[in-house]
């Protein structure tokens, strides 16, 4: 087919450690050239190591036609273009995975994971046990090779939603496997690059008693005020520079907000006082998305300086601010901005469906573990929600649905 995708298929290759070779599926990334930077630092060294890739130069025929199926994109109607959504940590079940593996690809990548990371994650994902599955450290490398694997199913089950996708979005660690889909990054430094993040958030989330509480708000609702007010108390009881601000914008009247886990208790406490409807702890180990989280920020700095990135081939949306990523330093700025800033996820919504009034929406698909990014789009946004499908990573159905 002499489209974007089949000129992407020929030059794209997942990152192959000794032994697997080239791995197929539109999982991969597009090669220019050959090296990856050099460095002495450790976490440059073992991506060596580990990261034995196969490099496929492009040729001048498969460039041409990639720009051409690009043009395509540009002209062609909106409801002719399609969007991915990965989802992020706290999507991830025990069982998930289990419904991608007889496609192409899918096993070399459980076992290129297995090689990256050190342990089992098939296993881990099949059988648990939840309180492992569930960690930081493991949940986000779960969540985003069975994302990245359920993009091989939809690819193999509707190949021509992946053709057309004209934009991404991932949330939190969801973003890296948004960025790796559209080529901008090689799955397994992708891969290695989550696992020292995930690594390092826990780590940082282990310093400090803190956690995330999801707010429900009405809307008169003084999210700011309340985070104020939440840090005075934490200092009359002797916390020093405490934590409590907005760390997720879901959509409407829905807001995370992480920190210190004395103000969350307060502000569960105060909940009418500040208008929230209903508040609940979110079963996670730390106040992501927080200046609580900048011991994992060097970490992630270092490991991206030894990652080649690419600009995407389609448009990926960042959740810092909302806009679409630029270019590779771009890239690499916001990725570690992001682990110590809000997940703007309403602003990205609105973001990725801004058209004028009487356009159709585009066919949306949320390819990985659950469902909450759709549940979160019908509340952001109706009428591009009436254009949603999962991609379920559990259960094999005959057709990913339309």
């Amino acid at each position: 087919m002499g489209s974007w995708a089949a000129a992407v298929r020929t030059t794209w290759r997942l990152g192959g450690c000794s032994g697997l070779g080239g791995l197929p599926g539109v999982v991969a990334r597009r090669r220019r050239g050959s090296s990856r930077p050099g460095g002495g630092d450790r976490a440059a060294a073992t991506l060596s190591d580990l990261l034995q890739s196969s490099v496929v130069g492009e040729e001048s025929g498969e460039a041409a036609a990639a720009e051409e199926e690009a043009a395509r994109r540009q002209r062609r109607s909106p409801r002719e273009g399609t969007v991915l959504l990965f989802p992020g940590q706290g999507s991830q079940f025990v069982g998930m995975g289990r419904g991608l593996l007889r496609y192409p690809g899918v096993r070399d990548m459980y076992r290129l994971a297995e090689k990256v990371l050190g342990y089992d994650l098939l296993s881990l994902c099949l059988e648990g046990p939840p309180g492992e599955l569930d960690r930081t450290r493991h949940c986000q490398p779960a969540v985003f090779v069975a994302s990245l694997a359920a993009v091989e199913k939809l690819n193999h089950q509707r190949p021509e939603v992946v053709e057309s996708c004209v934009a991404a979005a991932g949330y939190s660690v969801g973003e890296f496997a948004a960025l790796v889909f559209a080529g901008a990054l090689d799955f397994a430094e992708a891969l290695y690059a989550v696992k020292v993040r995930a690594e390092a958030m826990q780590q940082a989330s282990e310093a400090v008693p803190s956690g995330m509480l999801s707010v429900i708000g009405r809307r008169e609702a003084n999210y700011k005020l309340a985070c104020s007010e939440a840090r005075k108390h934490c200092e009359s009881l002797g916390i020093e520079n405490p934590v409590c601000e907005i760390s997720n914008y879901l959509f409407p009247d829905s807001r995370v907000i992480a920190g210190h886990l004395q103000a969350l208790e307060f502000l569960q406490k105060n909940a009418r006082k500040y208008y929230f409807t209903r508040t609940s702890m979110l079963p996670v180990s730390g106040a992501f998305h927080t200046r609580l989280m900048e011991p994992a920020v060097e970490p992630l700095a270092e490991v991206l300086k030894s990652i080649e990135i690419q600009k995407p081939l389609v448009c990926v949306y960042s959740n810092v601010d909302g806009k679409k990523y630029m270019h590779s330093k771009h890239i690499k700025k916001l990725l570690v901005k992001q682990v110590v800033s809000p997940v703007l996820w309403e602003q990205t919504m609105h973001s990725v469906y801004e058209r004028k009034q009487g356009t159709e929406f585009p066919y949306t698909y949320e390819v990985g573990p659950g469902k909450q990014l759709g549940a979160v789009l019908k509340k952001c946004n109706l009428k591009a929600w009436k254009q949603y499908n999962h991609v379920d990573a559990l259960e094999d159905e005959e057709a990913a649905g339309t």
